[in-house]
């Protein structure tokens, strides 16, 4: 048994701890996310990241030496939030809005103990510029399969990296998992320091 958890399904996350070297159990929840759309967007994050680590903190009530992590991000171009897309033609649509725009990657993190039910959220805010796409560059990336599951139908860290002319902040959050803030989360709340060789693989 693992001291973390990361309470999310996506692959990216689970590759972004695992390239920390980290140990951790992977336990998602199945419960609905519902939250107030109208609240601004870090809160929003944040509020889903909270929801992920509660529900699964219910399904373990019994591991109280643990440490839950979870996360959500979302991808906003104005006050519009761009979601997985439904389908190809939406995805066509999502990617035909952010095409020559800036947009905003907004990830929540949560960081919960089972122990004393201490529990720290935050929210990263990371700016993506997107080049001028036209339809046949569009259709070609939906092609691919990569947008199907991902917020704004793009993934930064595979082939979608070439519809992006460049970013200002964390590249991770882009990603999924701000390392840095979650890094700092860990070791100024928890007292949890990922350098530590018992959280780590051997190698």
């Amino acid at each position: 048994m693992n001291k973390l958890i990361l309470a999310s399904a996506s692959p990216r996350r689970r590759e972004l701890l695992e390239g920390l070297g980290l140990r951790f159990d992977i336990i998602v929840s199945n419960e609905e996310e519902k939250t107030d759309k109208e609240l601004p967007p870090e809160l929003y994050v944040g509020e889903l990241a909270l929801i992920k680590a509660a529900a699964v903190a219910k399904q373990i009530t019994d591991r109280k030496k643990q440490i839950i992590i979870s996360a959500d991000t979302i991808v906003c171009l104005g006050d519009e939030i761009l979601t997985k897309p439904k389908d190809n033609e939406d995805a066509f649509n999502i990617l035909k809005k952010l095409s020559g725009k800036t947009h905003c990657v907004y990830t929540g993190i949560c960081v919960m103990r089972l122990s004393d039910a201490l529990t720290v959220t935050k929210s990263v805010k990371t700016e993506v510029v997107f080049k001028e796409l036209d339809d046949e560059t569009i259709r070609k990336y939906i092609g691919t399969g990569e947008c199907s599951d991902k917020a704004g139908a793009y993934g930064i860290q595979g082939k979608g990296s070439v519809l992006v002319k460049e970013i200002h902040g964390d590249y991770f959050n882009v990603v999924g998992l701000p390392l840095t803030v979650l890094s700092d989360v860990l070791k100024d709340e928890f007292d949890i320091d990922i350098f530590d060789k018992e959280l780590m693989y051997e190698s």
